[in-house]
């Protein structure tokens, strides 16, 4: 796996723009976006920030200036954002920190899960976090690293209900994805966890790459809804509208 020196940061952008998923869909939000990812999911929207020698180097002191340089008046959050920023975790839990006790904004972090041990050290300087769940036809990682990848995530949702987080869960489906592994997914995390316990549960369509139809989605819906009501069906606004 790809590696950052710990005493810097290589950072692939900093903006503010509309969140444009999940159940803060809306909201102002100042986008910091590590270089580095070793997934593979088929429909990556940001292979720009792939690899870790993409964007820039900065030392700490550098990227915490840029953060101030670059914020806005009333963002809402600031979210942590890749690739995959679980390659960088040090660099994460550093900034994070910063934000949340110079800055005073409340911070997100946007991650695929694959290290449950990298995401509790971040964790304490995060307050919301989106677990996200990659079905196999996403190809994320091969065949006979999948188990591993569902086991980890898993421990990511639970620490972040333990750590009384504000915590959602994303699924992104295509008209490929398998409805059984779904079903069996959903009964999987709802057999330890309460569904009072998580802010949302978010299906989202993909886009442009095999998408699914209506009934597709309707189908999924239909699997998730008997365990939990607040399920929502959201594609990402930020592409519907063209925002970053």
């Amino acid at each position: 796996m790809q590696q950052m020196a710990s005493n810097n940061v290589q950072i692939s952008e900093i903006f503010t723009s509309i969140e444009g998923e999940g159940i803060l869909c809306g909201t102002k939000t100042m986008f910091i976006r590590l270089a580095g990812c070793h997934l593979k999911c088929r429909w990556c929207d940001t292979e720009y920030a792939l690899p870790l020698n993409s964007g820039n180097n900065y030392s700490f002191d550098e990227a915490k200036r840029l953060i101030i340089k670059c914020l806005q008046h009333y963002t809402y959050k600031v979210n942590f954002t890749g690739g995959e920023p679980l390659i960088q975790y040090e660099a994460v839990v550093k900034l994070a920190k910063f934000i949340k006790q110079d800055i005073g904004i409340k911070t997100y972090i946007e991650s695929a899960c694959f290290d449950s041990d990298r995401f509790a050290k971040v964790l304490p300087y995060i307050d919301i976090c989106k677990i996200e769940f990659k079905m196999s036809d996403s190809k994320v990682v091969s065949a006979r690293d999948y188990k591993n990848l569902l086991i980890n995530e898993l421990k990511c949702l639970q620490m972040a209900i333990e750590n009384h987080k504000v915590t959602y869960i994303k699924v992104v489906v295509t008209n490929s994805t398998e409805i059984k592994e779904v079903r069996d997914l959903v009964k999987n995390i709802f057999g330890f966890i309460g569904n009072t316990e998580i802010a949302g549960f978010v299906i989202q369509p993909s886009y442009k790459i095999d998408e699914p139809t209506i009934e597709r989605l309707l189908e999924f819906y239909d699997i998730i809804y008997p365990f939990y009501q607040e399920v929502r069906i959201i594609p990402q606004l930020h592409k519907i509208i063209g925002a970053r």
